[in-house]
């Protein structure tokens, strides 16, 4: 029902617009007890109930007529979704760089203080350089991007969009035995994969529940845009003239992420047949009417239920990460740094799926969260003892390239950074969510499999026809 005022005996037409027009073409025998106690309701208030003439003429039906049709209810979703995406890249960046640059002057700060206090060496740089340093790599690159995604999300959510799009795609999920919902919980996932993991609880059965947590990682969330960003600019963009450097990364992007999304229907089908079998629940959907969005609300939901939320997680995992791999970086065996050591013992897998050791192991560290992977790659390659980032894109670019990289290493890093294992912060909310650390363990291994799967295929295939 699009709103309170719609009539009765419309009903049966708005069930036809939804799944129900596939009950009737044979279905389970659950969709049809649906679609039968919906036809009983729409006689009994034929009947019983007097109800004003449908006014074809209102906007909010013209709306949905748009919105909810086939031919243009997906482009508008793209579309949709990818202003989003530039609305919170663009204006993540210069936020990122404010807090960045205030956080790690005031670690300036904390050095003085340190040596004023005569504190050796080996605590300054675990405190310092390891601990601090991660914790504001992780708060410059995560709040911003949250901060505006988040409220966007909401703000959708609040003028009833985000139930328009559930009803489009929910035939689609339906034939991998998904429900429709499960596209909110991965819009949320862009934002981050933590927070679309929890949204998971509005999809009412249980065993949807689990694939919609367990798929949610195939959608790159915005500690994994960065990384893809800069690779793609420097390897993608940087390979064409100027002119066309922005629309090259732009497409090249949109297809990583519809291959994220491929992955989450192709699992999703998986899961469904074989450790979740099951036939997929109706969903009986009911349309809200479009409302003005209450920007109290909005602000409250998106800050402090989704990005603090988050964030705290996020920050909680990230420090014992920093110290770790300083002391990975600084404590040396023989002629190398236990950083060096691993990297090298890595190195044989890396190369068999288009990476090095250091990539690989940068990842491995970088599980507690994702923003930091590329400064523990730079930190490792530049040999620094800490985590940095370089200013400018033709800096990183001179490092990759001096490093070995190739078309073929950028583009399995890339794929790998699409595909990998959740970070700490999803996976905890993974086992809270499901209660469960055989689900946990699960959602750790599908995208780890495919991943590594991916990058293997492409490597050696690209190697076999001689293009490397």
């Amino acid at each position: 029902m699009k709103d309170n005022v719609k009539p009765m005996n419309t009903l049966a037409q708005l069930c036809a617009e939804a799944d129900f027009i596939r009950l009737r073409q044979g279905s389970t025998m659950g969709d049809k007890i649906v679609a039968d106690i919906y036809a009983n309701a729409e006689m009994i208030a034929q009947k019983a109930v007097i109800t004003p003439a449908a006014d074809k003429s209102r906007w909010d039906n013209r709306l949905d007529d748009i919105l909810t049709s086939r031919i243009f209810g997906y482009p508008i979703m793209l579309m949709l979704l990818g202003m989003v995406f530039w609305i919170t890249i663009e204006g993540a960046n210069i936020p990122s760089e404010m807090i960045a640059t205030a956080l790690f002057s005031f670690q300036e700060q904390l050095t003085v203080w340190f040596q004023a206090a005569g504190a050796p060496a080996w605590l300054h740089g675990v405190l310092v350089l390891g601990l601090y340093r991660a914790l504001a790599w992780v708060i410059s690159v995560m709040l911003p991007p949250m901060a505006i995604f988040f409220p966007l999300f909401t703000l959708l959510e609040d003028l009833g969009y985000l139930p328009r799009v559930a009803f489009n795609l929910d035939n689609m999920f339906k034939q991998c035995k998904a429900c429709g919902k499960q596209i909110l919980t991965m819009c949320m996932g862009f934002g981050c994969n933590a927070a679309g993991v929890v949204s998971c609880r509005i999809i009412d059965s249980p065993r949807e529940r689990l694939i919609a947590i367990l798929t949610n990682n195939f959608v790159p969330c915005n500690g994994r845009f960065p990384t893809l960003i800069a690779i793609a600019t420097i390897f993608v963009g940087g390979a064409l003239a100027p002119q066309y450097e922005t629309a090259a990364v732009t497409v090249f992007m949109t297809s990583l992420v519809m291959l994220g999304i491929a992955f989450t229907f192709a699992v999703s089908w998986l899961l469904s047949h074989t450790v979740l079998k099951g036939e997929a629940s109706s969903m009986v959907l009911e349309l809200p009417p479009y409302r003005r969005p209450q920007i109290g609300a909005v602000i409250y939901r998106s800050m402090i239920d989704r990005t603090l939320f988050v964030l705290k997680r996020a920050v909680i995992m990230a420090a014992p990460a920093g110290v770790l791999t300083w002391i990975l970086a600084n404590v040396y065996i023989g002629d190398g740094s236990i950083l060096q050591h691993l990297a090298g013992w890595l190195q044989p897998v890396a190369y068999a799926i288009g990476l090095d050791g250091y990539i690989l192991l940068a990842f491995i560290l970088g599980l507690p969260a994702n923003e930091i992977v590329v400064p523990i790659l730079l930190m490792s390659y530049l040999s620094t003892g800490y985590m940095i980032e370089l200013d400018e894109l033709t800096e990183l670019h001179r490092v990759f390239v001096s490093h070995g990289w190739t078309w073929l290493t950028a583009l399995n890093t890339m794929l790998f950074c699409l595909l990998h294992w959740p970070c700490t912060t999803a996976l905890l909310s993974t086992y809270k969510e499901s209660g469960s650390a055989k689900w946990t363990l699960l959602a750790f291994l599908l995208p780890t499999v495919a991943g590594f799967a991916v990058c293997f295929v492409v490597a050696q295939s690209a190697r076999l026809l001689g293009l490397v």
